[in-house]
């Protein structure tokens, strides 16, 4: 198959471009750089430093032998898409490429209104390039699981469910209820999505991913082959950061009580599972929603893997101190997601969160100073209220 990848720099977007390639699949990636840019705005960097596209590209076919594409570009301009869908002819395109970080959408309004702007014009932009290039080219989209908020029901893997409405009943879409710009943008993501296919019958995968943990894939076999690690407030996820915290023992900084649950999946299981759908796509002009995460924790219990690998990899005692939670959200709630959409494609995943932290640390390790670097940016600055 040929892929158009867009956000092929991302923590995500670099290791399915692999991932694909040493499938077998032609890769295109186009990016804008523009994580890379907004990390350094903020004062603070990957961990693992980050080649250049062109060193990427180099070390992809030095290691794996596959050849990548890398495009820069910034998908929110006008033409560009519709020039990359002529130009290439893609069976599929992937949407990675927004600003996708919560507490950078709520520093202030300026980042909100970049945010909303910048993910909402590129999907504008791609659902009209796909409709007026090529209808049939199948979208996949990577949302989040946040779109939905917190619920007091199960959450279903559907875009529609039935439901009663003063005495009325009619199929509406799944209730969301997102907890920061940055979620909303990506509930208008799903509105736009609907509404194209809708529309001129567009085929649509939409994931709602769950937070991603780990250091590398299968695919990632040297260190020049590194996705970005993010450890600090606005672009850490809560594993992520609170490894990094262990590395050089600073307390793990969990927020509230603790008691926010979500479903998480590790990097190697994510873009193993995106790509199984890629290559499954579902039936011509149908829109499919694909919950994707593999264990549900609470961010108690995930602090609590993190302090007991420590002291198992020789790291000492890892305290855990609450904070102020600096974010307007449930800290204890009813949390059910359904999976049926990659169970019965076959997917199984291969690492627990229990067993893969203690590698993340050693992995970390190597980069303690780098990570001291960036300490001042891991506690939180950003405030919802």
């Amino acid at each position: 198959m040929k892929v158009l990848l867009l956000g092929v720099d991302g923590e995500l977007g670099w290791p399915l471009a692999l991932k694909l390639a040493k499938a077998g699949h032609e890769v295109i990636g186009v990016d804008n750089l523009s994580t890379r840019r907004m990390a350094y705005e903020s004062g603070t960097d990957s961990v693992f430093p980050l080649p250049s596209p062109a060193e990427r590209v180099m070390e992809a076919k030095r290691h794996l032998d596959v050849d990548i594409n890398f495009i820069i570009g910034d998908i929110t301009q006008p033409g560009l898409l519709k020039d990359l869908i002529r130009k290439f002819r893609p069976d599929a395109i992937v949407h990675f490429a927004e600003q996708r970080s919560a507490p950078y959408s709520m520093k202030d309004e300026e980042h909100a209104v970049f945010t909303i702007q910048n993910n909402l014009i590129g999907t504008m932009r791609l659902v009209y390039a796909v409709k007026e290039v090529d209808p049939t080219i199948h979208i996949v989209k990577m949302g989040t699981m946040g779109e939905y908020g917190t619920p007091n029901f199960d959450i279903p893997e559907d875009i529609e469910v039935e439901a009663e409405i003063n005495g009325k009943r009619d199929r509406i879409l799944v209730p969301r209820k997102g907890g920061s710009w940055y979620h909303w943008s990506k509930v208008f993501d799903t509105d736009v999505l609907y509404y194209a296919n809708q529309l001129w019958g567009l085929t649509v995968t939409d994931i709602m991913q769950g937070p991603v943990y780990g250091t590398r894939t299968s695919e990632i076999v040297h260190e020049s082959m590194r996705t970005r690690f993010d450890i600090d407030e606005a672009w850490g996820t809560v594993v992520n950061r609170f490894c990094a915290e262990a590395v050089i023992g600073h307390p793990l900084t969990v927020y509230g009580k603790g008691g926010q649950t979500r479903g998480f999946i590790s990097l190697e299981d994510s873009v193993t599972a995106v790509k199984l759908l890629i290559e499954h796509p579902p039936d011509q002009g149908k829109y499919r929603v694909v919950n994707q995460f593999a264990e549900v924790y609470s961010v108690r219990q995930i602090a609590e893997m993190v302090r007991e690998a420590a002291e198992k990899v020789g790291l000492g005692k890892v305290e855990v101190h609450h904070l102020e939670n600096p974010r307007v959200e449930k800290e204890e709630h009813h949390y059910n997601p359904t999976r049926r959409i990659l169970p019965s494609l076959g997917f199984r995943p291969t690492r627990t969160l229990r067993d893969e932290v203690p590698y993340m640390l050693e992995d970390l390790l190597p980069y303690k100073e780098r990570i001291e670097r960036f300490r001042e940016g891991i506690p939180p600055k950003t405030t919802w209220r």
